[in-house]
């Protein structure tokens, strides 16, 4: 194996691309060494980006904040502007692991890894967040929810890598929510994950809203049923319930030793009425 510490992304681009082998890229390690110890992923080449000092960065981008890929999740954790404006975005990231691997940890990281169980991405899909994609043919923006395209694929093509994710201007009287399921207190995998993001007008209707589920089927993913049942509503009673149903109808999660299929899709509804709840209140300011 060769390690590679480039201090540009461009540097970072060529060797990817350059490598006949398999490559990986690191960026805080957190699981792609757990990966290596175990076997799972024996690459050819690993390239740490957390030299390039551009992508450590958190900085104002057209009214929202653009997170550099080797930002690990404390610093995000820590930033006033980004738990203000997006605290659900927050509460996945913080959710990586334990206060020692939130020192390494990326939310980049997170999403680039394809776990369909990450916490990061459910919130960030909810945020409509865009990962710009850098490779040898120049750079392009993504979907986050399009980034995975299956447990531990991506779509990404080769030489390519994730430099950072925008989050996008957040409007008045809007919030969002990251809740998960997990059978321990903490440092567990999601058995499900949902984030809720909404936008409500000056009366308290619903505008506009985002849901997303995670650990529920082979990859994240958005509900745009459940969206629809929030647009148009006080986000009352009648409407959580609509998006508790649509979430657990879209659910399709798979039987093992963490859940039933039929218990994933019932905590699917159950998570996406509470995350709802909490989006709803933070957005009228009484959270």
């Amino acid at each position: 194996m060769r390690f590679e510490a480039p201090t540009t992304v461009e540097d970072a681009v060529s060797l990817l691309a350059a490598e006949s082998g398999m490559a990986r890229v690191l960026a805080g390690g957190t699981d792609l060494l757990v990966q290596m110890k175990s076997g799972i992923s024996e690459p050819d080449l690993v390239v740490d980006i957390k030299r390039i000092a551009a992508l450590h960065e958190i900085s104002e981008e057209d009214g929202g904040f653009r997170i550099g890929a080797a930002v690990p999740g404390i610093a995000l954790g820590e930033h006033a502007g980004v738990k203000a404006a997006w605290p659900g975005v927050v509460e996945g990231t913080e959710l990586i692991g334990s206060t020692q691997v939130q020192g390494r940890a990326t939310m980049v990281g997170n999403l680039c890894n394809c776990s369909p169980a990450a916490d990061s991405v459910p919130a960030m899909a909810a945020a409509g967040a865009i990962a710009r994609v850098v490779g040898p043919n120049g750079s392009r923006d993504v979907p986050v929810e399009d980034i995975a395209q299956g447990p531990g694929k991506s779509t990404l093509a080769k030489g390519e890598l994730v430099d950072s994710v925008l989050l996008p201007a957040r409007p008045d009287h809007a919030s969002d929510a990251y809740l998960r399921f997990i059978p321990r207190t903490e440092m567990d995998i999601a058995v499900v994950g949902c984030g809720v993001n909404l936008v409500l007008d000056a009366n308290g209707t619903c505008t506009d809203a985002r849901v997303a589920l995670g650990a529920v089927a082979a990859r994240i993913f958005l509900v745009p049923a459940a969206a629809d049942a929030l647009i148009g509503t006080s986000v009352d009673d009648a409407a959580l319930d609509a998006v508790a149903a649509a979430c657990s109808a879209a659910a399709t999660p798979i039987d093992d030793k963490r859940g039933t299929v039929e218990f994933r899709k019932k905590v699917s509804g159950v998570l996406a009425r509470r995350a709802a709840t909490i989006a709803r209140d933070r957005a009228k300011g009484t959270a």
